[in-house]
């Protein structure tokens, strides 16, 4: 699993670029981008939300998942503080766990590289999700 605490979106374009093996005519074409400015993006750690979005289509991979996933890890949690407020955006579930992070989680647990109580504090994983986890995927 990529390292979700520091993304650099323009080394993982590139690696998808690679996997999928496209021709860099075929990235200039359909982003309207020329070589250059391809090129230039891979060397980014960041691109607009639009021009993502777009590379997302083109090599069909959700790269804003990566960065919902970070929000999930490393977000910290709201305080008892915090008043609830009515939002026109859509809301989302923070806790939907996608297979990479139960994936992260058990193998943080498997290479004893933090303890169940660890992950629980660090993470803010409730005690029974976890525990589902480990009996379902057998750790």
């Amino acid at each position: 699993m990529e390292n979700l605490k520091d993304i650099h979106i323009g080394d993982l374009l590139y690696k998808r670029v690679k996997e999928e093996e496209i021709e860099i005519s075929r990235i200039c074409k359909f982003l309207q981008k020329t070589e250059k400015e391809i090129k230039d993006m891979y060397s980014q750690k960041s691109v607009e939300a639009d021009v993502l979005l777009k590379w997302c289509k083109l090599l069909e991979y959700d790269f804003f998942r990566l960065y919902s996933n970070h929000l999930i890890l490393y977000a910290p949690s709201s305080g008892p503080h915090k008043k609830e407020k009515q939002s026109q955006l859509p809301q989302f579930r923070k806790n939907l766990y996608t297979k990479e992070i139960i994936d992260f989680m058990l193998e943080l647990l498997k290479n004893k590289q933090m303890t169940p109580s660890e992950i629980m504090n660090q993470y803010r994983i409730p005690k029974s999700t976890l525990n589902k986890w480990i009996s379902k995927y057998r750790l």
